[in-house]
């Protein structure tokens, strides 16, 4: 009773409700006056069990939801008095109730729709932290559980003054938990990885949100899912549904960070990913840091993805003078992802990432003193394999555009110095990377005059290097039936596994127009020393040359240029012996491949007669090739005129197979000294064929030589193309007409050669005989006309002075004793001064 006095003590009015109440609420021990609290704390109260083993009351839990959805006003409170008792029970370290409060918030959280949200989410927001703050790490993994579910949440109202800048830091730290107990470490490791994500996915969608991608809370977030990274595989397999271990989490939120992320954002994950990478020294080795960056390019949006090479390549930029390691694994990682981003890449950007890995190439190049290192050379060749993936993932008309900007960015041949040699080597090498990723179809769209004009003058460079690349690069374009590889062996035997197609009318039109300047170079090529290196890639290209464009309209340009190589190798006296065998061997082998590439059977008969006479008399003028350091043969003839080929006995060759031979009759072997790719043969039989073929020559020209007339401007190439000029194309002759005017132009000059003087002038009298009489019908008709002329005239002008009135007396006109002006009338100076035209 006295329990029950204490409680109703008298007490003044009106102040007596308020001291009642707060009395029986909070100083009252009894539990007599438990009706007179608000509803809503007695409702929670019911929640708890008197035994917290018990847990969740499940009935009186659903009475509590029912009275919050019936009263959203009252969330607020209720969510503020759970976080008080929440409080109470951790400072007494009750921590079964502690997650019974908890469980209670998840519960009312998910109850909730979204229109009344807001009321609740700063208590469940408060404690959370309070159980983040806590030690427990059970506490930890609860609340990081329940943010989880919070984030999954669509509000539909804007939040203007929540931050989560407390729960980066701690979802942060907790990825980098380091527990004795394994599991309980992957536990809290998994936890903060798991409230990062809803970090993220909560901030990402709302824009009033604190933004997330600022620096400081990106370095917070992805240094912490890297760091679980590189802790384990992070290489998920397709049948996990859910990850399980921190690496494969990690991975998958680095994934989500990643998608999400918008131009403008883009770098504040890279920037990061790029300094956690140096400070932790993971680039060599450089296997984490490749599958890293794979994933970030996979997961990027692909508009986006040409950022990332851009983004990498600058941090390259800045770590020039870092160790020749780090930088080529750096290029490495480059080389790894550039073909993702290739695909994304077209114009001006695409020719930028070109542009930037030729400048660090020659950056590389201009850093080498004397000798390039290992390490250097490993570094530039990971910068050309970054290039020719690059260019790879482009289609051919790019991969075009690519190799002339790569070659306009090559020094000149002229240039002697050792770097500027040693750039020639590497910028064409990373060229030779992109043209073994193009596939040809079109020899005119292989090579065009801009690309081809350069190529050919660094095919006849002084550096052995740099002619074996450049012919390297002729094989790559060329080959368009992978004859490549059995071509590399000189040898006079079949090849029974070679693709032979018949060229294209476009093919053999490129080999009249370029064709020429093709093999002068590859002659003065194989020319300039006896390098076996040099004369094979040379034979393989000339081979290939002869695979794919030779047929009866273009085999003459090859007998040409194999005569040419022939007479090099008789008349140039600064050869040396074996060098000279070493030319006849390929003469020998180029030319029984044209006949057998060709089907000209009198020809292959021929050039099989001629090697076997070699084998007997003269081995050594067949393949294979000697070196120099190698021993030869105490005697090497090579002036032995039934072993060399005959020009005749070629030409007659053609003509029994029915093809035409007046050039290779009449026409001039390939020669040397002629550096000016304009250097072509030109014959009284020739004249118009080496003018139509000399487009390349005449542009080359007008690039290369200066003119003599500062006045006068030289006409471009390009105003030749206009309609005037493609109407005269179409009203020449056809190839047709062409092979009848020369035939009948042959047959006459044989005639003229072989018929005896006597029949020539038998033949020719009827000709003058007609011509003499029309002459003289011509003559007689002019004179008849002048006659009827000169009787008008008179006539006219005696009208004309009778009109006067007798102008100075009928005695002044005699007849064929004056001149008259055209139609007949005198001239004005006679009617003036008639005395002086008086006989």
């Amino acid at each position: 009773m006295s329990m029950i006095k204490c409680c109703f003590e008298p007490l003044e009015m009106p102040e007596f409700l308020d001291s009642f109440v707060k009395k029986c609420t909070e100083g009252c021990c009894c539990g007599c006056c438990s009706a007179l609290r608000p509803r809503y704390k007695r409702l929670v109260d019911n929640i708890f069990p008197a035994n917290p083993e018990d847990g969740l009351v499940k009935s009186n839990m659903e009475k509590l939801t029912f009275y919050s959805l019936r009263s959203p006003e009252k969330l607020d409170r209720i969510g503020e008095y759970l976080y008080q008792r929440a409080s109470k029970d951790i400072y007494r370290k009750r921590y079964k109730f502690v997650e019974i409060a908890m469980e209670a918030m998840d519960l009312l959280l998910m109850a909730c729709h979204a229109q009344i949200l807001n009321l609740f989410v700063e208590s469940f927001l408060r404690m959370v932290q309070k159980l983040l703050e806590d030690t427990n790490p059970t506490l930890q993994i609860m609340a990081t559980n329940s943010f989880v579910r919070f984030a999954n949440i669509e509000e539909d109202t804007p939040s203007y003054h929540r931050r989560y800048d407390f729960f980066i830091s701690k979802f942060s730290s907790m990825c980098y938990g380091n527990n004795d107990d394994m599991e309980l470490r992957d536990s809290i490791r998994m936890a903060g990885i798991k409230g990062l994500q809803g970090v993220i996915r909560k901030t990402v969608s709302d824009d009033l949100v604190a933004n997330i991608w600022e620096k400081q809370h990106m370095e917070k977030i992805v240094p912490s899912l890297l760091f679980n990274m590189q802790s384990g595989p992070s290489k998920s397999t397709d049948t996990e549904a859910t990850p399980s271990t921190p690496p494969l989490l990690a991975e998958a939120v680095l994934r989500e960070l990643v998608s999400r992320a918008s131009f403008g954002h883009i770098k504040s994950v890279l920037k990061p990913l790029l300094t956690h990478l140096d400070h932790h020294k993971l680039w060599v080795p450089n296997k984490f840091a490749i599958d890293t960056f794979r994933i970030v390019m996979i997961s990027i949006q692909p508009q986006y993805s040409y950022t990332v090479v851009e983004t990498l390549m600058s941090h390259l930029d800045q770590n020039l003078t870092s160790s020749p390691k780090t930088r080529t694994s750096l290029a490495v990682v480059l080389s790894k992802i550039i073909a993702i981003a290739a695909g994304e890449s077209v114009g001006p950007s695409a020719l930028d990432i070109i542009n930037n890995l030729l400048m660090h190439l020659k950056t590389s190049v201009s850093t080498q003193h004397d000798e390039s290192t290992p390490e250097e050379t490993q570094y530039q060749e990971a910068l050309i394999n970054a290039l020719g993936e690059f260019a790879n993932h482009h289609p051919d008309y790019q991969k075009i555009e690519i190799m002339l900007f790569i070659m306009n960015t090559v020094p000149d041949p002229s240039h002697k110095s050792k770097g500027d040699h040693l750039l020639q080597n590497i910028l064409l090498k990373s060229l030779l990377k992109v043209g073994t990723q193009y596939r040809t179809v079109s020899f005119e769209k292989a090579f065009p005059v801009s690309f081809l004009q350069p190529l050919l003058k660094m095919a006849r460079a002084a550096s052995i290097p740099i002619r074996i690349i450049v012919m390297q690069i002729f094989q790559q374009l060329l080959d368009r039936h992978q004859n490549q590889h059995l071509l590399n062996v000189i040898n006079v035997s079949h090849y029974p596994t070679l693709t032979i197609e018949t060229p294209s009318r476009s093919d053999i039109l490129f080999t009249h127009k370029y064709g020429s300047n093709i093999l002068q170079a590859i002659i003065e090529s194989m020319s300039q020393e006896n390098h076996l290196e040099v004369l094979k890639s040379s034979y393989n290209t000339i081979a290939l040359v002869i695979v794919e464009m030779a047929c009866g309209e273009t085999m003459q340009e090859f007998l040409l240029f194999i005569l040419g190589v022939q007479q090099v190798a008789v008349t140039e006296v600064e050869l040396s012996p074996k060098h000279r065998c070493n030319l006849h061997s390929i003469a020998i082998s180029l030319l029984i491949l044209l006949g057998r590439c060709t089907g000209v059977g009198p020809l292959v008969e021929y050039v099989e007669k001629l090697i076997q006479a070699r084998k007997e008399e003269a081995s050594y003028l067949l393949p294979p090739l000697m070196d120099n350091d190698k021993s030869a043969p105490s005697t090497l003839n090579t002036n032995l005129p039934h072993l060399l080929v005959d020009k005749l006995a070629v030409a007659e060759c053609l003509q029994q197979a029915g093809l035409e031979c007046n050039r290779v009759q009449t026409g001039t072997p390939y020669a040397l000294n002629q550096t000016d790719i304009s250097a072509h043969r030109h014959s009284w039989v020739d004249t118009h064929s080496a003018v139509r073929n000399s487009v390349v020559d005449a542009s080359y020209n007008d690039i290369e030589s200066v003119s003599s007339s500062p006045g006068v401007q030289k006409r471009s190439l390009a105003s030749e193309y206009n309609f005037e000029s493609m109407k005269r194309v179409l009203a020449e002759p056809t190839e047709a007409s062409k092979r009848e005017a020369r035939e009948k132009q042959m047959q006459i000059g044989r005639t003229f050669r072989e018929t005896a003087f006597e029949d020539l002038v038998r033949r020719t009298e009827p000709k003058h005989d007609v011509i003499q009489n029309k002459l003289n019908e011509i003559f007689n008709a002019l004179s008849a006309e002048r006659q009827i002329s000169a009787s008008c005239g008179v006539h006219a002008g005696s009208l004309l002075l009778a009109a006067n009135g007798g102008l100075n007396g009928p005695s002044m006109i005699e007849p064929g004793k004056h001149h008259l002006a055209a139609g007949g009338q005198r001239p004005i100076y006679e009617n003036n001064f008639p005395e002086l035209f008086f006989y």
